[in-house]
């Protein structure tokens, strides 16, 4: 599975990233901020799965879907719960409250896995 972490907080993405090891997956790539978000998403294949936390350094993640059309899963990794709503109007597959606890993650892996499986 080919999986993008966007988060700020390095110390967080790399927290993320290792809880994602320990479940046998790893991201191949960590963005910051919105505007690199956009830059990358706009030069780069899309990736499966995004694990993308709201509040960034420079803006809220929610605005890079204003500049380009994403068809990857994602789940929002976030410490507000007030923004679940919007989240999920931009088909969102889950929302993981910070910190992100292994049960939950595991939860929505499995959601993942389930919406790329296709039926036989």
């Amino acid at each position: 599975m080919n999986v993008l972490i966007i988060e700020d907080e390095k110390p967080a993405a790399r927290r993320l990233n290792r809880m994602l090891v320990d479940l046998g997956i790893e991201a191949n790539q960590m963005l910051h901020s919105v505007e690199e978000s956009i830059h990358w998403f706009q030069n780069n294949e899309h990736p499966d799965l995004i694990f993308l936390d709201i509040q960034l350094s420079d803006g809220l993640s929610f605005e890079i879907f204003e500049h380009v059309t994403i068809s990857s899963a994602i789940i929002f990794t976030t410490a507000y719960d007030e923004y679940a709503i919007k989240a999920f109007e931009v088909n969102a597959l889950d929302y993981l409250l910070k910190p992100v606890e292994v049960d939950r993650l595991k939860d929505a892996i499995n959601k993942v896995k389930a919406e790329l499986i296709e039926p036989v």
